[in-house]
């Protein structure tokens, strides 16, 4: 079906990061999966090339559109490129709301040139040992000192961690308060008492670092807190829809990708001297792939309509990172087995699809916990 999502622009920066893409991107991937870690220079690269702070205020160096259409492009050639390390869409999508709709005017001039540019790379910092989706489980604590917080605490899993020269750190700041004593502080490179932990290895998204952040005394001034003091939660609460929309976009951008080069596969693999294309529950496998990927398009698209009119709750955003990013798994199980034991190598993109896709599910909210969203809407 015919999608009426974008416009022309829309297409035309699709064909400008396909290009990014072809040329700063996929040369240096399999090197950057080796070192765990991208390039600054990449990052650098996206800023000129004007990919970051899409959102942000021309003043600042951003590209002045709050059209949320274009970090779906984004996400969409991103994702069928099989490059998620660079995390592109963490920075713009995520992190950026924060630094734009809760930064004061000093704050915004101090950070988002470097932001757009590329010289300022982010990272939030919510995840704990002992806390993941839970927010009332936080345990690093910010402690008021007058003119500056002392911070201390530790968090995980946290992506960008090796690179990032801004950290939102999501800290209790009200010994009582559960969830709603928590504040937003902003950490920058070099504090004393800020470390970085090891850059973790994961199954996938290699490329992308991901790391432990430790913060022993670390003393953040009082201008860098971030929104409201003890207003966290509301503050976080405000941005996940996004968030979560934006993961559904690469879920089902994806399935898609999967389908298509399982599709072209099938038809040129041979099995008992005919295509395996010709054997029906292979054709079954496929049909049913497209149904579900046609329907979920549909789904997700609507939610991105809705978001870019300001119009998209959390319980839609739900159901799509939900319905988007487990289709997304069952896809890339499915379309591995149609491969045999190639499917199971690493230089066949379904295999690094496999792995790099298999977190869909489980950051930035896990399924279980958007089903809870969705059920309490439903039943109080």
């Amino acid at each position: 079906m015919k999608r009426h999502l974008y416009t022309a622009d829309h297409e035309a920066f699709r064909a400008t990061v396909r290009t990014f893409l072809e040329k700063e991107v996929l040369p240096h991937y399999e090197q950057w999966e080796k070192d765990g870690v991208v390039s600054r220079e990449v990052w650098l690269a996206a800023g000129r090339q004007g990919l970051l702070g899409l959102a942000v205020d021309e003043e600042y160096g951003g590209g002045g559109t709050p059209d949320f259409r274009y970090g779906a492009v984004l996400a969409e050639e991103f994702t069928r490129a099989g490059a998620p390390g660079l995390a592109i869409g963490l920075h713009n999508d995520i992190i950026g709301p924060y630094l734009t709709s809760l930064g004061t005017g000093e704050q915004k001039r101090r950070w988002l040139p470097g932001f757009c540019s590329g010289e300022l790379i982010t990272a939030i910092a919510m995840t704990e040992p002992g806390a993941g989706s839970d927010l009332q489980g936080i345990r690093t604590t910010a402690e008021d000192h007058g003119d500056h917080w002392i911070l201390n605490g530790s968090k995980t899993f946290i992506s960008n961690g090796i690179l990032a020269d801004l950290v939102i750190v999501v800290a209790r700041t009200t010994p009582e308060g559960g969830a709603h004593g928590l504040s937003l502080l902003v950490v920058e490179r070099g504090a004393e008492g800020f470390e970085r932990g090891r850059n973790l290895d994961k199954i996938g998204q290699k490329s992308q670092d991901t790391a432990e952040l430790f913060f022993e005394d670390v003393r953040v001034p009082k201008e860098n807190l971030l929104g409201e003091l003890n207003g966290a939660f509301l503050h976080l609460m405000t941005n996940l829809a996004q968030e979560r929309l934006a993961i559904a976009v690469a879920g089902i951008a994806g399935a898609e990708h999967l389908l298509e080069i399982t599709t072209r596969y099938v038809k040129e693999r041979e099995a008992f001297g005919r295509p395996l294309a010709r054997l029906q529950h292979v054709r079954f496998e496929i049909a049913e792939m497209a149904t579900e990927c046609a329907v979920t398009r549909t789904f997700v698209d609507r939610c991105i309509t809705e978001h870019t009119e300001g119009g998209l709750d959390a319980v839609h955003a739900s159901m799509a990172k939900w319905w988007a990013t487990e289709l997304q798994k069952r896809v890339a199980d499915r379309c591995l087995q149609l491969h045999g034991g190639y499917g199971y190598m690493s230089e066949f993109p379904v295999a690094r699809a496999y792995t790099d896709g298999r977190i869909q599910t489980i950051y930035g909210g896990t399924t279980e916990i958007m089903k809870e969203i969705i059920g309490r809407s439903l039943l109080g």
